[in-house]
């Protein structure tokens, strides 16, 4: 029943569209990006605005996870061939 609905296993044209953005962007944006939040995060909590760096902090886990998306679509990304 599952397999009726998207037989080809293909993608929808916005995750297309986002997949290709994606892998212009170098893998290693995504990490020097999480790094600076954590830097943005400690020096408001050392200007003592404790919610302000913790909402900055939590900056960090997006972007690593968008680093990984990104990994993923440069090495299995829709338009690889399916080897299976």
């Amino acid at each position: 029943m599952k397999d009726e609905f998207n037989p080809q296993h293909q993608e929808g044209k916005v995750a297309e569209a986002i997949e290709e953005q994606t892998a212009k962007l170098p893998s290693d944006i995504f990490l020097w990006a999480a790094i600076a939040s954590m830097g943005a995060s400690l020096t408001l909590k050392i200007m003592d605005r404790k919610h302000t760096a913790l909402f900055v902090g939590q900056w960090a886990a997006p972007f690593l996870l968008l680093g990984v998306y990104n990994k993923i679509v440069k090495t299995q990304g829709h338009d690889q061939t399916n080897e299976n």
